[in-house]
């Protein structure tokens, strides 16, 4: 008799990770992948889960996504599902919940990646005395996952952080940004693409020295401070390719404070900064464990 497992995809924009496990403790098999074409990339995903099914005597009985967006999350949409405005060519409305489900027979859930993520390093680490937490990825994009009172955030559509405005003085950087919808918005300026565009060169790559991260932490700190000021998070993690420059969370914490000016009169911040804005806990894994948990919990 196959033993009954669940499903995980985190689809991002340039990479696919994919996980087979019992519950979250116990991982089966991963496999990552790049994201390709939509048809190649729903293919590799279904083939991964269908080879593995046989050959370990498996039944996969619910799947959970984790993916870039927009998404349309509303229920009662015929777009239910699908990618909606993105600069991915292919990718605009394509419905990846309709197509996981047909390939494999099983339930899908699916939330942005970046809400994966939030509810991973929540549920693995920090919901025993959290109510109100944050997740912001730094890397291709920039998004924001939010647990307000324990649950996930939805609403209009699904939060969109990476898309908010942030000063921009263009005397000290005449960089234009890069988003095709805003230009200069949050995502424009400090992303990923946009340090690379900016200087010339990947950001993994740019010594840690280098000018680029104290602009790249005032933009953040902005943002950050954005954030504290209208859902006052308990707790602010960091993640993202980005994020890697571990250099980073020094420069952003000192500007942080000097953004907000001790207006916001917490201990955590005042005292304790380094402990309320964080690295993730389950480093680069945040995302995919989140995905399976939206597996194990999906009720759809």
């Amino acid at each position: 008799m196959a033993e009954n497992v669940f499903g995980a995809v985190e689809l991002g924009g340039t990479k696919t990770f994919v996980v087979i496990a019992e519950d979250k403790k116990n991982i089966i098999s991963r496999h990552l992948f790049p994201t390709l074409s939509p048809k190649d990339t729903m293919e590799n995903i279904a083939t991964f889960f269908k080879n593995k099914s046989v050959e370990l005597k498996l039944n996969i009985q619910k799947l959970g996504v984790g993916c870039f967006g927009p998404l349309d999350l509303n229920k009662d949409s015929a777009l239910y599902g699908s990618i909606t405005s993105t600069p991915k060519k292919g990718w605009e409305y394509f419905n990846i919940k309709r197509q996981l489900e047909n390939a494999l027979n099983v339930p899908v859930k699916i939330d942005t990646d970046v809400n994966a993520s939030a509810l991973g390093e929540y549920n693995h680490v920090y919901n025993s005395n959290i109510n109100n937490f944050a997740y912001i990825t730094i890397g291709t994009g920039i998004g924001g996952g939010f647990i307000i009172n324990r649950q996930l955030v939805h609403g209009l559509v699904h939060p969109e952080f990476g898309h908010i405005r942030i000063p921009h003085n263009k005397k000290k950087d005449p960089f234009p940004g890069i988003c095709p919808y805003h230009q200069d918005c949050l995502e424009g300026l400090a992303s990923g693409p946009a340090i690379t565009e900016r200087w010339h060169q990947p950001s993994n790559s740019i010594p840690k020295d280098h000018v680029a991260w104290k602009l790249e932490a005032e933009y953040l700190s902005h943002a950050i401070t954005n954030l504290i000021c209208t859902i006052s998070p308990e707790l602010i993690v960091l993640g993202g390719g980005v994020m890697h420059q571990y250099q980073l969370f020094g420069l952003i914490h000192t500007k942080t404070k000097m953004v907000l000016n001790q207006y916001i009169k917490s201990k955590f911040i005042q005292e304790h900064i380094e402990e309320y804005i964080i690295p993730p806990r389950l480093h680069d894994d945040s995302g995919i464990m989140g995905a399976l948990i939206l597996a194990m919990q999906n009720t759809d």
